[in-house]
């Protein structure tokens, strides 16, 4: 098979990012670990993907992100996409400051103009008071803000998430979904977040989609019209939550056999 990966500023007219039968296999004759997927996201939209363990999940984020390259088909984004893991992976002898100027600094952008752009995304994030704060300062949520202030300051439009709540109480990911909605709503920014929890999946999304396992190929999606603010125990979202979980069993169990 060829490989056909395009990562430019001319993907389709009015997408932020397209796939086009999108397969990867690690090695020559190995298991295919994404099988076909066809997926387009447009631009400022949010789209949750969602799967049992092991669908490929997180292979899709790296494939977007330019991290991996598709064994066949093709990727086309408006701007190389900037990425945010479970892990915060802050430097811990730099400030919250410091962490966020330093994708900057990659950037090669000037030392006053990084400390003045790294204020104002941790402003945008609520950690105005953090700025000198190293990571062992902070709690598990903001050491996430900071993260997040982080992937911003890389000066994308599209922002691509993994798991990066996953870690976190019940009570913080409730915290952090606001503002993480808020941040999104405030400047546009292309979201495809991967989660594993279905209330989380619904909660954030305008779109939910869900992957099959082994391939990992699109098995449905759902439109979200359930309008902000939501919360993740609102009766709509746990609706639609009750009725995705029951789509993901029966792809657990198909794949089970």
């Amino acid at each position: 098979m060829t490989t056909h990966l395009t990562t430019t500023a001319e993907a389709p007219t009015g997408l932020a990012l397209s796939l086009k039968n999108v397969t990867k296999t690690f090695t020559s004759g190995g298991p295919v670990v994404l099988d076909g997927i066809n997926l387009d996201v447009l631009p400022g939209e949010f789209v949750t993907l969602l799967g049992a363990s092991g669908c490929g999940k997180s292979t899709l984020l790296s494939l977007i992100a330019g991290l991996e390259s598709p064994t066949d088909g093709e990727i086309s984004t408006v701007a190389k996409p900037a990425l945010m893991f479970q892990e915060p992976a802050l430097l811990p002898w730099l400030t919250a400051e410091q962490n966020v100027e330093l994708a900057m600094r990659f950037r090669g952008v000037n030392k006053a103009e990084r400390k003045i752009k790294a204020q104002e995304l941790l402003s945008l994030v609520h950690l105005d008071r953090a700025v000198k704060q190293r990571p062992h300062e902070l709690s598990g949520g903001m050491r996430q803000r900071v993260a997040l202030a982080r992937a911003l300051a890389q000066d994308s439009s599209i922002l691509l998430m993994d798991e990066p709540f996953a870690a976190l109480d019940a009570v913080t990911r409730d915290i952090l979904h606001e503002e993480l909605i808020r941040v999104w709503q405030e400047t546009g920014v292309t979201v495809v977040f991967v989660t594993h929890n279905v209330r989380e999946a619904v909660r954030l999304g305008q779109r939910v989609v869900l992957m099959s396992s082994r391939p990992g190929r699109i098995a449905r999606e759902w439109q979200i019209d359930v309008p902000e603010p939501r919360r993740i125990e609102d009766e709509d979202v746990s609706r639609l939550a009750g009725e995705i979980t029951a789509e993901l069993r029966k792809e657990i169990r198909r794949h089970a056999n």
